[in-house]
């Protein structure tokens, strides 16, 4: 017999016996421990467990971990439009790693991880599953770990995690823990803040451009469900170790990003990057809040902005002194983006136009800018009122 053949019927035998394991209610003997942590017994079976302690005078790049027990209740108040106080120690942070990642009811999530702020740092745990049918272990575990919890802090979790525990719970007929917890998703917050300064919003991203952290060894987000599968054909855990580190630095990342996120939307005049104030500015601005808005964007305009940032929040800036009366911080705006190129110039030719046949009845100087804007757009509507401006400013029909 070949030795690729008996490699083959071993293997087959490995197989065949955590089969049978699986079915008298037992696991594998190879699969009952793995590398750190614990196993633990539920009322509807056993699951495995990580646990982790970063101490309060731990640095995760420039943040202080023994800083987040100072943060106040009502921090992340200014990130939503529901109340959401409640001590920081009742705040959970929570990330999964998932068997695929598109979501679906065929989704599970084979690696829930939950962090918390103590006075003794930053602790975690991890529920893992060591095969799929620990899976009512795990969510039951889940749901215990976070009945100590009011306020749930995820990444992209709103959209992804949360749905998708939700639907493990009713598949495997398990009351879910969410509906009485406050949630709030970091990401919509983050990108309003950093989608002009970041060519990405990731939360690895931000942890490195923002926290200064450097990952070594990490493994990539897309390799990670083949990962879990292979040790679901192998039982070796030792490519998938790093799986667990990654979800563990996600959720301290996110933790530390929490104490700083709020701080830019609670008090704004802290902010010092030009793009950064542009890009919630424009938040402030979607919420009406105008006069915020235009002290930001009027902010950014003395700080380095790349051409293109710069005159659309000249545009924007000059649109919202508009809004609120202003009409000669208005004007300036526009002179300003008419007497130099840009993709506004034309736009704001035309508007000074407007203001000076309405506002200042000066009609040889509406015609003017309302002839220069037609150079940049000859459009209809332009070459009709610079005939009406024609005759009111006394001369004869305008041929355009």
């Amino acid at each position: 017999m070949s030795d690729s053949l008996t490699e083959r019927l071993e293997e087959l035998k490995r197989r065949m016996a955590r089969i049978d394991a699986r079915y008298q209610g037992e696991p594998a003997p190879e699969t009952r421990a793995l590398p750190g942590g614990r196993e633990v017994q539920t009322g509807r079976g056993a699951h495995w467990e990580f646990e982790e302690l970063w101490p309060a005078h731990y640095r995760h790049g420039t943040a202080d971990v023994g800083a987040l027990s100072e943060l106040p209740a009502d921090l992340l108040q200014a990130l939503v439009n529901e109340e959401v106080t409640a001590p920081v120690g009742r705040w959970a942070f929570l990330d999964t790693e998932t068997s695929g990642l598109s979501g679906g009811s065929g989704t599970f999530a084979f690696l829930v991880g939950v962090g918390w702020i103590s006075e003794r740092g930053f602790e975690l745990r991890q529920f893992f599953m060591r095969e799929h049918g620990e899976e009512p272990s795990l969510l039951e575990a889940l749901s215990e770990c976070l009945q100590g919890f009011d306020l749930l802090v995820t990444y992209n979790g709103r959209a992804f995690d949360q749905p998708l525990l939700e639907t493990r719970y009713r598949l495997s007929r398990i009351p879910e823990p969410f509906p009485r917890m406050k949630h709030v998703d970091l990401l919509y917050s983050a990108r309003r803040l950093w989608r002009l300064a970041l060519d990405s919003c990731r939360l690895q991203e931000l942890e490195q451009r923002i926290l200064g952290v450097e990952r070594h060894g990490d493994v990539a987000g897309g390799l990670i469900p083949n990962l879990y599968f292979q040790y679901l054909n192998t039982r070796d855990f030792r490519p998938l170790a790093p799986v667990i580190t990654h979800n563990a630095i996600d959720i301290l990342s996110l933790a530390c990003l929490t104490a700083i996120v709020p701080v830019a939307f609670r008090e704004p005049a802290r902010l010092s990057a030009g793009a950064e104030m542009v890009a919630l500015a424009r938040y402030f601005r979607n919420e009406g809040r105008l006069e915020e808005a235009v002290s930001l964007m009027r902010g950014a305009l003395s700080r380095q902005l790349d051409d293109a940032l710069l005159w659309e929040t000249l545009w924007q800036t000059a649109e919202m002194e508009r809004k609120l009366g202003r009409m000669g911080a208005a004007v300036a705006l526009w002179s300003e983006l008419s007497t130099v190129a840009n993709p506004r110039r034309g736009e704001a030719l035309e508007k000074l136009g407007l203001y000076y046949e309405r506002n200042e009845r000066n009609y040889g100087l509406a015609l003017e800018m309302t002839l220069a804007a037609f150079e940049f757009e000859p459009t209809e509507v332009l070459r009709k009122r610079a005939a009406r401006l024609g005759k009111k400013a006394g001369g004869g029909p305008l041929l355009l």
